[in-house]
This record gives C-alpha cells, sequence and structure tokens, in this order.
C-alpha cells in the first residue's frame, strides 16, 4: 500500500474529510459550545492537541500491539491524552476550563478520535499519523471557530469577548458597542442553523465548480 503524500493528507483533514463539516462527528461539544469565539477556539485548540497525540503516540505503538488488544490501546491513549490536556487547562486556563467543563474530557468520546487511530495512525508512519490527526484537527478547529465566531457577531455584535480574562489574548476582543443582539443566534437553534448555512455553502462551492458531492 502506498503512503499517502503530506499533501492529501492535509487536503482530506481540512476539506474533503472534515471531521465537522463532512462527517459531522463531535457534534455534542461543536454545537454546544460554539455559542462564542473564545469558547469555540478553546475546545478546537484542545481536540487539535488530543487528535494530533493520539495519532502519533498510536502509531508509535503499531508494531507492539496485537489486533486482539489494539481497541482497548487506542481507548487508553485515548482517555490518557485528553486527561492530560484537561489537567494543562486546568492548571494554566483555568477560567476557560471553567466555562467548557465536562466538554474537555467529553473529547473522548469524539469518535474522530477513535476513528483516525485505527483507519488511519495504527496503519502509518508517526509522521503521516501526526500530520493526519494535525489536519484533522485542524479542520475541526475551523468549522467550530467559524460558527462560534457567527453566533457571537449575529447574538452580541462581539468577536472574542473575553478572551483577555479566558486566554490572556486582550489583543482579540472586538466590542460590539450598542448592538442589540440577535438572540436566536445564541440559543441551541442558532448552532444548528450556522452548521447547516457552512454546509449549504460548501455544497454550493463545490457544484459550482464540478466537484461531486
Amino acid at each position: 500500500m502506498n503512503a499517502p503524500s503530506p499533501r492529501s493528507i492535509l487536503e482530506y483533514g481540512l476539506a474533503s474529510g472534515n471531521a465537522g463539516l463532512v462527517q459531522l462527528l463531535g457534534l455534542c461539544p461543536l454545537l454546544a459550545v460554539s455559542n462564542n469565539a473564545v469558547n469555540a477556539l478553546g475546545l478546537g485548540l484542545a481536540t487539535l492537541l488530543a487528535v494530533t497525540a493520539t495519532n502519533t503516540v498510536i502509531s508509535l505503538l503499531r508494531h507492539w500491539t496485537g489486533r486482539e488488544v489494539r481497541i482497548p490501546t487506542f481507548v487508553m491513549v485515548i482517555a490518557a491524552v485528553v486527561t492530560a490536556i484537561e489537567l494543562t487547562f486546568r492548571a494554566w486556563l483555568p477560567g476557560l476550563y471553567a466555562v467548557l467543563g465536562l466538554f474537555i474530557p467529553l473529547i473522548v468520546t469524539n469518535c474522530a478520535l477513535m476513528g483516525r487511530a485505527e483507519a488511519f495512525a495504527s496503519r502509518h508512519d508517526p509522521f503521516r499519523a501526526a500530520l493526519d490527526g494535525f489536519a484533522i484537527g485542524l479542520g475541526f478547529l475551523g468549522v467550530l471557530l467559524l460558527i462560534g465566531a457567527m453566533r457571537e457577531l449575529l447574538g452580541e455584535g462581539s468577536l472574542f469577548a473575553g478572551a483577555g480574562d479566558l486566554l490572556h489574548l486582550p489583543w482579540l476582543e472586538v466590542r460590539g458597542g450598542d448592538y442589540p443582539g440577535f438572540l436566536v443566534a445564541v440559543l441551541p437553534m442558532g448552532a444548528f442553523l450556522a452548521l447547516a448555512v457552512l454546509i449549504a455553502l460548501r455544497q454550493a462551492w463545490r457544484l459550482r465548480h464540478g466537484v461531486a458531492a
């Protein structure tokens, strides 16, 4: 089996196999935490770190893991990595950790991690496995951040509000002044509508450029 090129790995993770926009994986955190851009960025970065690290470790262990213990090994690696990320957030970003709460440990249940571990990381070298995890995580982060930014802009007229307190990045904050806000955008319904808009835009672009759906 020929090893995929770095370009094809990046293209799959960011576009044709995007976890959030195409495979529709991890919808629970994708929709629940994306009420603003800061939350979306925080969870997206945590997911990116998790899938990149688990892919790399599983690839390194692939020659020592028999088929009968493969799945339990994947689960243990994913759980250990996510726990380490959770503790890191709790220590260094306590404000963001308090906001995201249960959704950080719930990264363990994101099907993208187990799916890429089984379909890719366990069959390829560590470099390609790490690149695949990075691409999948970055694609998921991009969709999460787009939804969060759309909902925050429409719902509150601001962007990255709270970045100073939660991420220690005050220069990211853009305040909306006297904007009255659009309530639907910050309600759960707004998450589904934002995701639907992104899927529709992607499909329209593919049809316009003659790309098979």
